[in-house]
């Protein structure tokens, strides 16, 4: 069994490789950064993507930034609804850093959690406890990006939102939403099928992990909680960002297009590139394209918003990640649940 000092010994280890690999990622994303503007000053065919770059409004890329720090702060409540004991000062600092890793780190979003995770185990929080929190943060983020896919693509479809109205780019998109949602919700009852009950007792283990953190998620879906509506300003203040860039041009695409243009090139983002950059690009880019907006001001808008939306968190994630580099010897002093704040108010 490890002693103090080796534990202690191996967390600072891990706190080096971590800042080690958050430090090499920024390097990666700002050389990456650097390629792109030297490729849209070298190829003669993106001069008018420079050229709208330059042009953009320097109010609305204010405005941009703005609702970049505005979804950061949505992250940070909808961490702090699911880490609910977690101390809010700590917790914010943890879920800051976790975007500061997801936007520099290449692991599809992965790297965040895991750095989170470490950050709250390394002042005493229980591992099984903080690992099934991770996926409830996971499942909820995601929950909301799906409802907003179906319920726009729904809206476009009965001619409720401007759009395009082809059935592919409408129907298909919330079809594949709605199913993946329903999946999402009958996935315990499945879990819990006596044929299922008959695996290996490994796999049980993590499907009842599964199963408590789909029940916990929806569970934050349907309460009364103000606090989801951090979830829901995480996605919708980033995509806030995307249209402003566009403002930025005096374009003004449907907001549906850009919405689910927005939704489909981040399912991209699980291949493994630092920040997601060229990928992510190309696959909005393409995407919005497809919905009817013009190649080069889409190409203009999604540079400028990919930079702000990797800059920013990244910036001050950082600055929370080094804080609590500083602070790691402290314990955490858990905050009672709503509910026994609740009770406690009850019985005075």
């Amino acid at each position: 069994m490890a002693t103090e000092d080796e534990t202690a010994e191996e967390s600072e280890e891990q706190g080096r490789e971590a800042a080690h690999r958050l430090r090499n990622g920024l390097i990666a994303l700002a050389i990456l950064v650097g390629l792109v503007v030297g490729l849209l000053l070298a190829v003669p065919g993106l001069k008018g993507v420079k050229q709208a770059v330059d042009h953009m409004s320097g109010g609305w890329i204010g405005i941009a930034v703005f609702l970049e720090l505005l979804s950061c702060v949505g992250y940070v409540v909808a961490f702090l609804q699911v880490f609910e004991r977690a101390p809010i000062r700590v917790g914010a600092r943890v879920a800051l850093s976790e975007l500061a890793f997801n936007a520099a780190v290449s692991l599809g979003g992965g790297s965040g959690a895991a750095v989170g995770a470490w950050l709250l185990v390394e002042r005493g929080a229980r591992v099984g406890r903080v690992a099934e929190r991770s996926v409830v943060l996971f499942l909820l983020t995601s929950a909301i990006n799906v409802i907003t896919f179906v319920l726009i693509g729904l809206l476009l479809l009965v001619g409720a939102l401007p759009g395009p109205s082809d059935p592919l780019l409408s129907a298909l998109p919330a079809g594949i939403g709605t199913v993946v949602f329903v999946a999402f919700l009958l996935l315990p009852r499945l879990i819990n099928r006596g044929p299922v009950r008959r695996l290996p007792r490994r796999m049980l283990v993590a499907l009842d992990t599964v199963d408590e953190s789909i029940r916990d998620t929806a569970k934050l879906l349907r309460a009364p909680d103000w606090r989801i509506l951090g979830a829901i300003g995480y996605l919708w203040f980033d995509m806030g960002v995307l249209l402003a860039c566009f403002a930025a041009q005096h374009a003004h695409p449907p907001i549906a297009a850009v919405v689910l243009a927005y939704q489909l090139a981040y399912m991209s983002n699980v291949i493994p590139v630092p920040g997601g950059i060229g990928v992510l690009d190309g696959s909005m880019v393409g995407a919005l394209v497809l919905y009817g907006v013009n190649a080069t001001t889409a190409t203009a808008a999604v540079v400028v918003y990919h930079a702000i939306a990797l800059w920013v968190p990244s910036v001050w994630g950082t600055v929370a990640f080094l804080i609590l580099r500083r602070t790691r010897r402290q314990p955490l002093q858990l905050r009672p649940t709503r509910a026994e704040r609740k009770a406690l108010r009850a019985g005075q």
